[in-house]
């Protein structure tokens, strides 16, 4: 096991232990994910083409997912999960919400320009961002957030599929983690998420 992985291993048993605690009722103040080794500087491009940094996110909260814009099923609809979860989140909490920067990243750049990155983030809402850059950028970013994907065999040069692992992480305003949004369930889950975590 590659520290890496044993990163996001212990991540997720951090989060598997807040979970519990909080079916005993004892609720931990600490986030599940704090201190966890995830996440870290990078420097990606934007829809525009123009570079976007790590640290041009500082001061926001940041969720950040890892998909692709062929994705026949998972990605958009965690995406729009946690699209949904910041407006239901906004509702009762708009100044806080407004602090939120979802932050989409291909793992797919041979195919995901930085126009359809743009053009496919939009349609989730105004603030997601979509990232992409080249083979070696995606991989490193993708390793630093421990995310594990790989093209799938068969296919054609144009048309195949992406096994990638499925986590939307939430990441503090110093570019700290937080902790794992259900992004798979639904807005109401990730809206209940955020206004534990967002402050």
């Amino acid at each position: 096991m590659t520290s890496t992985f044993k990163s996001l291993a212990v991540a997720l048993a951090a989060t598997c232990t807040f979970a519990l605690s909080a079916c005993g009722g004892g609720v931990s103040e600490s986030p599940p994910l704090e201190g966890a080794a995830i996440g870290g500087d990078f420097t990606l491009t934007g829809k525009d083409g123009k570079p976007v940094k790590w640290s041009d996110f500082d001061g926001k909260y940041r969720i950040v997912y890892f998909g692709y814009t062929f994705c026949p099923d998972v990605c958009p609809v965690d995406l729009q999960n946690i699209a949904q979860g910041v407006k239901l989140f906004a509702r009762e909490n708009a100044e806080l919400a407004a602090k939120i920067v979802p932050v989409f990243i291909t793992i797919d750049p041979q195919r995901d320009t930085p126009q359809i990155m743009g053009a496919y983030a939009a349609n989730f809402g105004p603030n997601v961002v979509g990232l992409t850059g080249t083979q070696a950028q995606i991989d490193a970013v993708a390793k630093k957030w421990a995310v594990f994907h790989s093209r799938r065999e068969g296919g054609t040069p144009d048309a195949y599929l992406m096994d990638h692992s499925r986590a939307a992480f939430l990441m503090g305003p110093k570019g700290e983690p937080i902790a794992l949004l259900p992004a798979e369930q639904n807005g109401k889950a990730v809206a209940a998420d955020l206004a534990k975590w967002v402050h």
